[in-house]
């Protein structure tokens, strides 16, 4: 999947508002958002294990495009440690999924909250500093 299908996956809100999203970093940007908000709807959904389809599909799909995204040799280590964790976090949807018991996804969008204050941060610095977000 090229950023291109992100974008265009990513360029509708659920009330159908698009979202206009110009730059990689602004690309990635969104699916970490859309990652921890559905995430978070699935974690809230864990006790009755009733996980909303929309939103497994939506996780599993910006877990995708995430661990696409990453250059593993210009990234290197970090590169390696966000797959690593995007990967967790697929196989805790694969659970939920499955209707397994406890997939920790609560855990997990904290894990993608954390990768998404650090993005806004870098996003915010570029900026400050006259490149594009």
């Amino acid at each position: 999947m090229t950023f291109l299908d992100a974008r265009a996956q990513y360029r509708r809100t659920e009330a159908g508002e698009a979202l206009s999203v110009e730059s990689p970093h602004g690309i990635i940007l969104v699916t970490l958002r859309e990652l921890e908000k559905s995430l978070r709807v699935l974690a809230a959904a864990e006790p009755e294990r009733s996980y909303p389809a929309q939103h497994v599909n939506r996780a599993f799909t910006a877990i995708y495009i995430l661990q696409s995204s990453l250059d593993f040799e210009k990234g290197g280590e970090i590169s390696t440690n966000l797959f690593g964790v995007y990967e967790y976090c697929r196989l805790r949807v694969a659970e939920a999924f499955r209707k397994e018991a406890s997939p920790k996804l609560a855990e997990c969008a904290d894990h993608i909250g954390g990768i998404l204050s650090a993005w806004q941060e870098m996003g915010a610095r570029n900026a400050a500093k006259g490149g594009t977000a």
